[in-house]
């Protein structure tokens, strides 16, 4: 069946686990938090000039209307120079509607998923424009959303990416009908297409990003391990920039998706209703008793009455944690206060490590799903 007959009705009738059917999950293949098999390399210092010339290649490929600059003086000037020239080559600049018509191809690949987990590619197309964008660092300002270099070796082999080349894939035949947008703008406006056609809250969006090369490419070990405890997450999306109550709010997206034994060693999905936005992860953390899942696989929670959702160490600790339970609480207890907190932390993460100047709006967009367009 297809999703677009749903929206609607997903829309108007806000889905809740105690009012939805329990039904018994397919078999598992998605996941968002994971473990890493090797460790981060040594960052290795880079050459201005490579930097610079990487850049105008990227700017060149991808048919210009962003803007860079610099931290150095004649490089900088260069650079806008280069840039300038591009745009003044192609006689081409996207506008709204343009990135609108790219949303919308984005939207109609979602359902053309068939029998891909729960009937929808949009949870794996969060999952890339979520991994893609939290690698940023804000002490060394790298990594981010900006160079999309989840497309070369080894970060698009690292264990948190397992599976995302469907993702990419996907991606790459939108990419093919248009060659002028970024990997960057593109792999993060698919995020924002998934989040609203699930039912989810506007999120704010703005183009801007540039495509790197393979030596921007961020070290292993930089997004969540699943198997780890609140520590670990204050350190991991701290070092993005992130506090307690946005990291409670950006684990809200697990209510969407599963995990998969072939990717992460864990199984399952989080929610009755893997394909609709709801604050139905808050709140079956609190409503349902969980156990530790007898099995011979990683670490993991199962629902004690049914067995077929699952919890991950690192959910757990956002009702086991002082800091974070008074969040993950307020969450559950209003699906509204949820979708907004929801939508600013993640037009957040889709902006890290984009300098401010490279946007082509000074204001992000607030993109119209499928169904809007058809009033």
């Amino acid at each position: 069946m297809s999703f677009s007959l749903l929206r609607a009705s997903a829309r108007r009738t806000a889905f809740r686990a105690a009012a939805a059917p329990r039904m018994v999950p397919k078999t598992p293949v998605r996941v968002a938090f994971r473990k890493y098999s090797t460790p981060p390399p040594a960052a290795e210092a880079k050459s201005n000039t490579g930097l610079i010339v990487g850049i105008l290649a990227a700017v060149v490929v991808g048919g210009g209307g962003y803007y860079y600059f610099s931290q150095g003086g004649d490089a900088e000037t260069a650079l806008k120079s280069g840039v300038q020239a591009i745009k003044s080559k192609t006689h081409f600049t996207p506008t709204q509607e343009d990135y609108q018509k790219v949303y919308n191809k984005i939207a109609e690949a979602m359902d053309d998923a068939g029998d891909y987990d729960d009937g929808s590619y949009g949870p794996v197309l969060l999952r890339l424009a979520w991994h893609s964008s939290g690698t940023y660092d804000v002490a060394t300002n790298t990594g981010g959303s900006n160079y999309a270099t989840m497309r070369f070796e080894p970060e698009s082999l690292h264990g948190a990416n397992a599976g995302l080349n469907v993702a990419r894939d996907i991606m790459e035949k939108i990419k093919a009908q248009f060659p002028w947008i970024s990997y960057g703008d593109l792999w993060t406006l698919g995020g924002v297409a998934a989040v609203q056609e699930m039912a989810g809250p506007k999120i704010p969006w703005r183009p801007g990003r540039i495509d790197g090369h393979s030596e921007h490419v961020t070290p292993d070990g930089r997004l969540p391990d699943a198997s780890q405890g609140g520590a670990h997450l204050r350190a991991i999306f701290g070092r993005m920039g992130f506090n307690d109550q946005e990291i409670v709010a950006l684990s809200g997206a697990h209510a969407l998706g599963r995990c998969h034994a072939d990717r992460s060693g864990f199984v399952g999905p989080w929610t009755f209703s893997p394909t609709t936005l709801t604050n139905d992860y808050f709140k079956l953390l609190f409503t349902e008793s969980w156990v530790w899942k007898k099995w011979n696989g990683p670490k993991q929670l199962e629902d004690k009455n049914t067995k077929t959702l699952m919890m991950l160490p690192t959910d757990y600790v956002i009702i086991s944690d002082k800091g974070f339970k008074k969040f993950a609480k307020a969450y559950a207890d209003d699906n509204d206060l949820f979708f907004k907190d929801f939508s600013a932390v993640v037009a957040k993460l889709f902006e890290l490590g984009v300098p401010t100047q490279q946007f082509v709006a000074s204001e992000p967009w607030l993109l119209k799903t499928l169904d809007e367009q058809k009033k």
